[in-house]
């Protein structure tokens, strides 16, 4: 096996995966006794394509976590990796342990299926939304107090924390996208421009824009100061239902009806990359923590891992028995929740 520092000894440069793959090839010819006439055109193809395979962790299958009784509509690491939040069709949220598997707490209070929930930054709250048109918030630090907050008239779909924790987002089969105050409660802004349902909204990496994705074929981005829309990205032919910022916020990955995944650059406003290899609807979508990779979800039953560089698929994740409906990475990127219809959440690694 070749030194981590082989090609550049005296700088200690680390090699780049092309340079990796380089020597590995020659150290296969090596010790093949190959004449290497031939293998110049040979590095080439696998420098551009075969460090996938080499340098991409593979996923398998850890455990998987059962305690809801009806379908797992949203799952969501803490931003330390410890726990897992869940929310279910059971009308509960759900918190995990993640090193043992096991449920340590169950939050109730929604009267309808609970859509989403997830850690605040500091990981002391849990902002939940649900089918009753509310938005609950449970401090994990006082007894479980709780904030509950309406203002949607519809399904509330999606609900995000600011990157500093002091506001969050939220997206409703009512149309609108609402700015709230995370302390008070307070509703802040509303933000209008969708003409159909909005099925994600999430914060960009600088807080400084909201981007939300629509029944009505449309990605939107938002300045969230003043509320306006600055950005519309189109081309899915049908419902889309994810939109996420990469961690750079250089670009958007998108998910869709169309059983497409779609990649854009914010700044260009354009469409880059389009994704296939789902059979059925895209659920979910989201980079990974260090950007190169895209994970996603489907009503195929399956977890899928994409390049996001070459957009090339480069691992199939089957074990639910029913469609997928969320995928989160963990903050470290060495572990993927994934929930379903089977009532079930599995943990990859």
């Amino acid at each position: 096996m070749f030194k981590e520092y082989t090609w550049y000894p005296k700088t200690k440069q680390k090699p780049t995966y092309e340079q990796k793959i380089y020597l590995i090839v020659e150290n296969w010819v090596r010790s093949l006794s190959v004449r290497v006439g031939w293998i110049n055109d040979l590095n080439k193809i696998i420098a551009c394509y075969g460090w996938l395979h080499f340098y991409c962790k593979n996923f398998s299958a850890l455990k998987t976590l059962q305690g809801h009784w009806d379908s797992v509509r949203s799952v969501r690491f803490s931003p330390n990796g410890d726990r897992i939040v869940s929310s279910s069709n059971d009308l509960t949220v759900q918190i995990w342990d993640v090193k043992s598997g096991k449920s340590i707490e169950t939050l109730k209070g929604h009267s309808k299926w609970v859509s989403d929930a997830q850690f605040s930054p500091d990981g002391s709250t849990i902002v939940s939304c649900s089918g009753d048109k509310t938005i609950r918030l449970w401090n994990l630090n006082s007894e479980r107090n709780v904030k509950r907050l309406e203002g949607h008239a519809e399904n509330v779909a999606k609900v995000q924390f600011s990157p500093d924790g002091q506001t969050f987002v939220s997206c409703s089969w009512d149309n609108t996208i609402r700015l709230w105050d995370a302390k008070s409660g307070r509703e802040i802004k509303i933000l209008r421009g969708h003409s159909s349902e909005v099925n994600d909204v999430q914060f960009s990496p600088d807080g400084q824009t909201v981007v939300s994705c629509s029944n009505d074929c449309t990605i939107r981005i938002w300045d969230i100061k003043s509320g306006n829309e600055i950005c519309r990205l189109t081309g899915h032919s049908e419902h889309i239902r994810g939109a996420k910022y990469s961690p750079d916020g250089q670009f958007i990955v998108s998910c869709s009806w169309d059983k497409t995944i779609r990649i854009w650059d914010v700044k260009l406003e354009k469409m880059l990359k389009i994704l296939r290899g789902h059979t059925d609807t895209i659920c979910d979508v989201q980079y990974s923590p260090n950007g190169e990779t895209i994970v996603s979800c489907s009503w195929d039953k399956t977890v899928r891992l994409w390049d996001a560089k070459s957009g090339q698929e480069i691992q199939k994740l089957n074990g639910h028995s029913l469609g997928v409906g969320v995928v989160n990475f963990s903050p470290n990127g060495a572990m993927i929740a994934s929930a379903s219809n089977d009532k079930s959440i599995r943990l990859w690694g």
